[in-house]
């Protein structure tokens, strides 16, 4: 039994994965279909002469859609209709702020990559001694900046994403100095956030100057190095950063 068993979870954890993505990836191309296939004429829907339905032709043509009109947008013509599209929603109270904050948010994702996420780091929250993963984002001086920097200690945006679910959290602004940026990737940092902590990246180990084994530290230095000598107290604003 205790061998079923183990055969049982080994075939779980291979398939429950692929099975998860093959859902996902075609319940995707599902719902692509149904908002571009019922608007095609009946002879360009091989739906309709086809005894059978064939599925990711409606994500094809939209995908065909977006890039006809990403390459109408690069010239004149494209800019012109535009630009009269952005002043008609502009007189919309409600629709404007929509439009304007999506807009925004699908620039920056897409286009100003040097303004992402860039590093994962740790701020103690919701108090001292009890340390949080957040995202740590480009410095861009703002208004928080001028109202709130201090000489050499500027306020840095992080996200502080919940678990389960990266997309939602908390956005704060801290001191540089008290963050302790970690050596982990954005994609690590989800996981690990995904996962409730179950899985964490490997720590790499790197040689000591007597040839020794160590862990790969992964925050500010000397903070976890065994080489140096421990420290009693210190507070997270005194840690240098890396």
């Amino acid at each position: 039994m205790a061998r079923l068993r183990n055969y049982f979870l080994t075939g779980f954890i291979v398939t429950a994965p692929l099975a998860i993505t093959v859902y996902l990836a075609w319940s995707f191309v599902g719902w692509v279909d149904s908002w571009v296939k019922p608007y095609l004429p009946s002879r360009y829907n091989p739906d309709y002469y086809l005894p059978f339905a064939v599925p990711g032709f409606g994500l094809i043509i939209a995908l065909l859609l977006i890039t006809l009109v990403g390459f109408l947008t690069a010239n004149i013509i494209g800019r012109t209709l535009i630009s009269i599209s952005e002043r008609l929603l502009d007189r919309m109270p409600l629709v404007r702020g929509v439009y304007r904050a999506l807009k925004q948010i699908f620039e920056t994702v897409l286009s100003n990559k040097n303004e992402m996420f860039r590093t994962v780091g740790l701020v103690e929250y919701p108090r001292k001694g009890v340390w949080s993963l957040v995202f740590v984002a480009g410095e861009k001086y703002s208004e928080i900046n001028e109202k709130l920097d201090v000489e050499d200690d500027p306020m840095v945006g992080v996200f502080m994403p919940c678990t389960p679910n990266p997309t939602t959290g908390f956005l704060m602004y801290v001191r540089k100095s008290d963050i302790v940026l970690l050596d982990m990737t954005i994609e690590d940092g989800a996981k690990l956030i995904v996962s409730a902590g179950l899985v964490a990246p490997e720590v790499k180990a790197k040689v000591t100057q007597m040839g020794a084994p160590a862990l790969e530290q992964l925050g500010n230095p000397n903070e976890f190095d065994v080489t140096q000598p421990a420290r009693n107290s210190r507070t997270a604003s005194s840690r240098p950063n890396k």
